[in-house]
């Protein structure tokens, strides 16, 4: 667990350098000057993906899955970036989560607002 930990921290790293110094040449830094638009898109897109492998039969099917689960969290991680969100932020929030009955937790938050 500790290794796959130490990557995610530096994948996470990796974004925060391309955010600080942006390169023409680099995926990551077009995603962050596309602001929430651009990187929510991608999110949203990736996540219908997971959802698509998901239901994917056998090892291939699994290994799909994988595929689309790294894309979402690589997205969802240039999203945090740019929110100047830190992983240690997030890890936080789970660690303070557990414990606590996932029904209680949504229960306790306040409603969100109508879009209507």
């Amino acid at each position: 667990m500790e290794e796959s930990g130490q990557v995610l921290c530096q994948l996470m790293a990796t974004i925060e350098e391309r955010k600080a110094a942006p390169s023409e040449k680099s995926y990551t830094s077009k995603l962050l000057a596309g602001g929430v638009v651009k990187i929510g898109g991608k999110i949203r897109e990736e996540a219908a993906e997971v959802a698509e492998a998901a239901a994917e039969p056998g090892e291939a099917g699994r290994t799909h899955f994988i595929y689309e689960c790294a894309d979402l969290v690589y997205h969802l991680f240039v999203m945090m970036a740019h929110n100047g969100v830190a992983l240690a932020e997030v890890e936080a929030e789970l660690a303070r989560r557990f414990g606590i009955s996932g029904l209680e937790e949504k229960a306790s938050r306040p409603p969100k607002p109508d879009k209507s």
